[in-house]
């Protein structure tokens, strides 16, 4: 091939290589319910909006100043009680004047004045009103804490989430503490009762996870992000907020290099893990363009966010015997404090 011809095609299927990529980061990471497969026949996604992703940023996305917000939430699922709590709620934040992005975790046990509740439940409360509410009223209540408008959401099955981490060959995980947590419990032994043992120690098994870069399918990856008796610090929610962002780092990581992991049979299978996993209120143009812009960003311009230095627990009698969040301060305190965390 001479040089002219390399330059000519070359910036092209560099191009497309981008797009094809968004596609598959878009249905995995951001949350589409279409899969990769689906897009070209049934989306019904204009030349137009396929020329934009290519060649510009994609469409005109919701935004707030410089910032367009996402809120992550994610949910244990099945048909135990409290199926539909939002254990998980982080927000990613992306600054799209300089092209970066914040994952900022927020502790489910937040006192809600408006729920009168915490603030996992908001999501709950939504969908028991009317089906389809769930999202909106989840995506209120965080901005009440977050002090930022929430433009967009995102469900995330945790049982579907893992079964795609098994799909894509597993993930590398950056394990930052070391740590061993003897009362995990055994799934489907939530309420198993041991007899003679009042402490119900055959409902629990032991996990350990060491410090490094640790290879995980599904199964440990769930465990990981879920475990929440271990000894110190490792042992509270905000450790589990902070395991849950190394997840999502992990994960997106894995998805932007499709060729270790692509086959044609774990295409195949693509279409269904994506639609058990995951729902959104973003249009196929929202979300195609937040995959593009997420995938751009180097995990080294991507900050991971917390404020748990700035709660409390309350006095449980005072809210309804509940172990709640509260701000030391104020509200107002918080919000300065977490767009200062951002910038």
């Amino acid at each position: 091939m001479n040089e002219a011809l390399k330059r000519r095609i070359l910036p092209r299927v560099k191009k497309w290589g981008t797009l094809i990529v968004a596609f598959l980061l878009l249905f995995v990471v951001v949350g589409g319910i279409f899969s990769a497969i689906r897009f070209m026949h049934d989306t019904g996604a204009t030349p137009g909006l396929v020329f934009r992703l290519l060649f510009d940023d994609g469409i005109p996305l919701a935004s707030s100043g410089d910032r367009t917000n996402v809120l992550l939430l994610g949910i244990g699922g099945g048909t135990h009680e409290g199926s539909d709590l939002t254990d998980t709620m982080i927000v990613l934040s992306f600054n799209n004047k300089n092209h970066s992005a914040a994952l900022i975790s927020v502790p489910r046990d937040i006192w809600s004045d408006t729920l009168k509740d915490k603030i996992n439940s908001a999501y709950h409360y939504g969908e028991e009103k009317k089906k389809g509410n769930g999202m909106i009223l989840a995506k209120a209540i965080t901005e009440d804490v977050v002090g930022m408008p929430i433009q967009y959401a995102i469900l995330i099955d945790f049982t579907g989430f893992k079964n795609l981490i098994d799909l894509i060959g597993g993930i590398d995980v950056n394990v930052s503490q070391t740590f061993t947590d003897t009362q995990f419990p055994i799934p489907g032994k939530e309420h198993y009762s041991c007899p003679g043992d009042p402490t119900n120690a055959c409902d629990y098994e032991t996990v350990h996870f060491d410090a490094g870069m640790r290879h995980m399918n599904g199964d440990r990856a769930l465990i990981y992000v879920r475990s929440r008796h271990a000894e110190g610090d490792e042992g509270s929610d905000f450790a589990r907020s902070r395991r849950q962002q190394e997840v999502l780092l992990a994960f997106k990581n894995k998805i932007v290099h499709p060729v270790t992991w692509l086959t044609v049979t774990r295409l195949s299978r693509l279409p269904k893990a994506l639609d058990d996993a995951t729902d959104t209120d973003m249009n196929i143009g929202e979300v195609l363009t937040v995959a593009r812009k997420y995938i751009n960003i180097k995990e080294s311009n991507i900050k991971k966010v917390a404020f748990d230095d700035l709660l409390t627990q309350a006095p449980a009698y005072l809210y309804n015997g509940l172990y709640v969040l509260v701000p030391i301060e104020d509200w107002t305190t918080v919000q300065t404090t977490i767009a200062k965390r951002i910038e």
